[in-house]
């Protein structure tokens, strides 16, 4: 195969179907004799479309993780050759590249069984396969992908093959006689025995797993029944009190789970409490979902019923559900401790890909200190209503008995949260709400008490902060409610006081919950979970109700009526709509919780007149307005305001047109040519010319500039 110089020499390839693999692709030598790599060039928006492909290889199944990953600003070069990368990462096979097994450096197989009375350790799934390849996105044409596969064999540094079907050595102790089960399978068991499925349906979807491995045999399937039985046993038994002492438990905990712990700082004289956990599962989660997107906290759980309070980071999914990916146990919010676990989350995560970034970090606490976010992150904060909408409406429909009264003073108090742009004063509104509510005693001590004294700390920060959406506040709410069915059990009531029953409980039934979620959503099987897990936030569920079951109050806007989808007979009446602070008399609206009818006509609602929008997009009109307000005199200032509003609009303007085309090559192709550097005007992203010398007295010619990157590209092999 005759070895190309130029990338340009390439041809795009984007193979049809669904999936595709590297044998669906023509690949060509790219380099020089001496050095050259199989590369291949597909558009970047079906990169995930190959990997897919490749972990479904029927020699041999696997998972890619990434190992490296790197990432360039766009005009960060000034000159930069045709294979220059604004997007770098190396994906290696799971099974690799550590080694496990038996020959591997680290932990070796055993070929005898232990004479003890617990059950032998089972060997790691990580084989020593070399098994690698790199995507680059390209800097000259950031719509196409440039595959260059290192090492397309799934073998070991020996040559041999190291896992899959074809392997009958690597599969751990009696490798003829015992199926391999890798993570995937053992994690996929174990999240459906924590969750409460019947034995029989675990063993047939184990069973499933291991076929693809070892085919079908009777003896697989006699063994895979022991293994599922077992293991059944061993959760069932399993207890969260490692001694009796509950600081010493949780270091035992620690020990025993490094890999789990970003963060550890036991109580001293002088430090408060730090735990903060992370399974592998959710840093990759975290690594995929959070780059570029958002992180939420849902910080103040359990404050008043918990030994240390729970904070929870979350990032959004594909269909933007809180996935959480850290959990923090702590009662310290204090600037020195939260920078210390943060910046240590963030190292953790750049020393995989130092390109790692979010746009933005929400908030549901106005007690919250953002400066250590600011100084972590540097990103936005934003803010989000969920919390403080969800405690007034509890306190309301607990403490007031006539369902007139409770959305009428569920409605005042959501005009004193949007008048926070209007100038009015919030203390004399609350005095006005308190004396025209003077009849609800207990309502009204309640909110004297707890609200007054802070209302003002949470109004300042509500007007400073961009406000989230609802349908990011729906999603924070969902896991925030989940959390709490499966923490406040009453048989579990007496140990709420144990920090190692909380983490027991995260790391195992909250974990598989979630894990076991993703999983059936991604590779389309447990319909069942798949359909409750898509349908688990309101505003997914608001999805599903069609616009003709909404009736709205056309001439008073007062009310709007929705359609039960079940019984046309029945109706709930959403009152106050178009705002955050709609009520609705059904019955998960009256636990508090954000509603799925009320979201679906504030739906409606956004693109009629008559009607108040939302409080985020008042928000981001607002920051908007304060941008482009013309200083007191025609200064500079006005110049970088109007840069500001307009480079603003502008990401506006390109993030709208990219989530509405089907097409991304187009989007790309219409964005405006930018030019790098005088001298490459006429040769954009084309590799620069070597300009011949004349020959010296000695006869030696000036060497061409070697490209570093490619070397270090071939040092991976």
């Amino acid at each position: 195969m005759d070895i190309i110089e130029s990338i340009l020499n390439i041809p795009v390839q984007d193979p049809p179907g669904e999936d595709f693999s590297s044998a669906d692709l023509q690949w060509s030598k790219f380099g020089t004799a001496e050095r050259h790599d199989d590369v291949v060039l597909i558009p970047y928006a079906r990169v995930d479309a190959f990997i897919i492909g490749e972990c479904s290889n029927v020699e041999c199944p696997t998972r890619f993780h990434i190992e490296r990953g790197r990432k360039r600003s766009k005009g960060s070069l000034k000159e930069y050759k045709s294979d220059e990368y604004l997007e770098y990462r190396l994906y290696w096979c799971s099974f690799g590249p550590e080694n496990y097994g038996e020959g591997g450096g680290i932990l070796p197989s055993r070929r005898y069984r232990l004479n003890t009375r617990n059950r032998a350790a089972r060997p790691q799934s990580m084989r020593g396969c070399t098994c690698h390849f790199v995507v680059k996105r390209l800097y000259a044409r950031p719509s196409l992908a440039l595959l260059v596969y290192n090492n397309r064999r799934h073998v070991n540094k020996s040559g041999f093959v190291c896992h899959g079907p074809l392997d009958r050595d690597a599969i751990g102790p009696g490798a003829k006689k015992i199926p391999y089960i890798c993570n995937e399978i053992q994690q996929q068991t174990m999240s459906m025995i924590y969750l409460g499925i019947p034995e029989e349906n675990v063993l047939e979807k184990h069973i499933e797993g291991i076929q693809r491995y070892c085919g079908s045999n009777a003896k697989v399937n006699s063994l895979a029944s022991q293994y599922v039985h077992k293991l059944g046993m061993i959760i069932k038994r399993s207890t969260h009190e490692l001694d009796l002492d509950d600081q010493a438990s949780i270091r035992m905990w620690v020990e025993r789970n490094k890999k789990s712990i970003f963060f550890f700082q036991d109580t001293s004289e002088t430090d408060p409490f730090i735990l903060g956990i992370q399974t592998e599962w959710q840093f990759q989660q975290m690594i995929r979902f959070g780059h570029r997107s958002l992180i939420a906290a849902d910080s103040t759980f359990g404050i008043k019923t918990l030994k240390y309070p729970l904070c929870t980071l979350l990032v959004f999914d594909s269909r933007q559900h809180a996935l959480p990916v850290a959990w923090v146990i702590t009662r310290s919010i204090a600037k020195p401790d939260v920078s210390k676990w943060m910046k240590t989350l963030l190292d953790r995560v750049h020393a995989v890909d130092p390109g790692w970034k979010i746009n933005g970090f929400l908030i549901d606490d106005a007690a919250t200190e953002i400066d250590p976010i600011r100084d972590t992150f540097s990103c936005p904060i934003l803010f989000s209503l969920w919390r403080v909408r969800r405690s007034w409406l509890r306190n309301i429909v607990k403490r007031c008995n006539n369902i007139q009264v409770q959305r009428e003073i569920f409605k005042r108090l959501g005009k004193i949260v949007y008048s926070i742009w209007d100038g009015v004063d919030s203390l004399v509104a609350l005095e006005e709400l308190t004396q025209d509510f003077v009849d609800q005693t207990d309502f009204v001590q309640y909110f004297k008490a707890f609200w007054v004294p802070k209302i003002e700390m949470w109004l300042t920060t509500m007007r400073n902060l961009p406000l989230a959406s609802q349908e990011a506040s729906g999603a924070i709410e969902a896991y925030h409610v989940k959390l709490k069915v499966k923490l406040y059990d009453d048989s579990h009531l007496g140990a709420l006081q144990r920090v190692d029953w909380l983490v027991h409980k995260l790391t195992t039934e909250l974990h598989s919950s979630y894990w076991l979620d993703r999983y059936a959503d991604e590779s389309d099987s447990f319909q069942n979970v798949k359909e409750e897990y898509i349908s688990s936030t309101s505003w997914h569920r608001a999805l599903q109700i069609p616009d003709s079951a909404v009736i709205l109050d056309e001439k008073d806007h007062l009310f709007a009526k929705v359609v039960s989808q079940k019984d046309s007979r029945l109706t709930n009446l959403v009152w106050n709509p178009g705002s955050e602070f709609a009520f609705c008399d059904c019955s998960w609206s009256m636990q508090g919780n954000l509603c799925k009818h009320a979201i679906k006509v504030n739906m409606l609602c956004e693109n009629r007149q008559g009607y108040q929008a939302s409080m985020s997009y008042q928000s981001f009109k607002e920051i908007l307005m304060t941008l482009w307000k013309k200083p007191i005199d025609d200064s500079v200032s006005l110049d970088l305001s109007m840069a500001w509003t307009h480079q603003m609009l502008d990401q506006i303007q390109k993030l709208v047109e990219l989530n509405s085309s089907n097409d991304i090559g187009r989007v790309v192709n219409n964005l405006p040519l930018k030019w790098v550097a005088k001298k490459g005007r006429t040769s954009i992203g084309k590799p620069p010319l070597t300009l011949a010398l004349p020959s010296s007295s000695n006869g030696n010619a000036v060497a061409p500039k070697r490209n570093r990157k490619r070397k270090r590209l071939s040092r991976l092999r």
